[in-house]
């Protein structure tokens, strides 16, 4: 083995329910930039949810077999790597959280969550990536998804890829940091105050003037793309990372076969 092949990190790719059940695509692109910054990628087979959907409810007793699982499945790699701020936060802030009262499994949580990032914060923060290499022709305005945002400080990572890239021009919205009011269970829990808050957003993302609305979490392009298409928005909508990997083909978000 050569010197190079030692220096690359091993990285466990959470590849997210989301992402598996809707927009596989958004794994492949995922894959594609983690080994483009010189990185060993596996997706271990037994990864599950990471528990959000049962922690944000209160079901903690269930959320610490899930996170117990999780952590089985991925403490044996360099970096954990997600291609969301949303479940990259719930295991950086909260599985040490739900061991507190229980020392062993607390220090497997922290170790896990000292080596958890969302995608574009480890291209940019860890591997020092400043472009991806790819082109993409096009205005796009960005979406700080709120996990991403306030737990893991997700924020200048992705447009400082973008911005590398040939042909891209960004035009920022003016609430790019507030919710779009998917929340995972809160969107099923107050679905009119939900509807409120995607009908604004989906007004300032058309008033932004750009083609394309981009976002690191799947919950919310869902979210804001479903909105989007039922208002008869024009606008695109894709994971950052298919913008990031050149990978673009399929259908944007929400807009399904014609």
């Amino acid at each position: 083995m050569s010197a190079s092949e030692k220096a690359r990190p091993r990285v466990g790719l959470f590849v997210t329910c989301l992402v598996d059940l809707f927009r596989p695509s958004v794994g492949f692109a995922t894959l594609s930039l983690l080994e483009k910054a010189g990185c060993e990628v596996v997706v271990p087979e037994a990864q599950t949810c990471c528990g959000q959907p049962t922690f944000n409810s209160g079901d903690f007793r269930d959320s610490r077999d899930i996170a117990a699982n999780v952590i089985a499945a991925f403490e044996e790699f360099d970096y954990v790597v997600a291609p969301s701020g949303s479940c990259a936060g719930m295991i950086r802030a909260h599985y040490p959280e739900l061991f507190e009262d229980d020392p062993a499994m607390a220090m497997r949580a922290q170790h896990l969550a000292k080596r958890t990032y969302e995608l574009t914060a480890f291209l940019v923060d860890i591997m020092g990536m400043e472009s991806t290499g790819a082109a993409f022709a096009g205005t796009v305005t960005y979406h700080d998804s709120c996990s991403g945002l306030r737990e893991l400080e997700v924020k200048t990572q992705p447009r400082k890829l973008l911005a590398a890239m040939d042909g891209t021009s960004i035009k920022e919205m003016p609430g790019a940091e507030i919710c779009c009011g998917f929340g995972g269970t809160f969107c099923v829990k107050y679905p009119e105050i939900s509807d409120k808050m995607v009908t604004q957003k989906a007004a300032e993302i058309v008033e932004s003037g750009a083609d394309h609305l981009l976002a690191g979490d799947l919950g919310c392009l869902l979210n804001m793309g479903g909105k989007l298409k039922r208002l008869g928005a024009r606008t695109e909508v894709r994971h950052v990372a298919e913008v990031l990997a050149g990978m673009t083909d399929q259908p944007s978000i929400g807009e399904g076969e014609r």
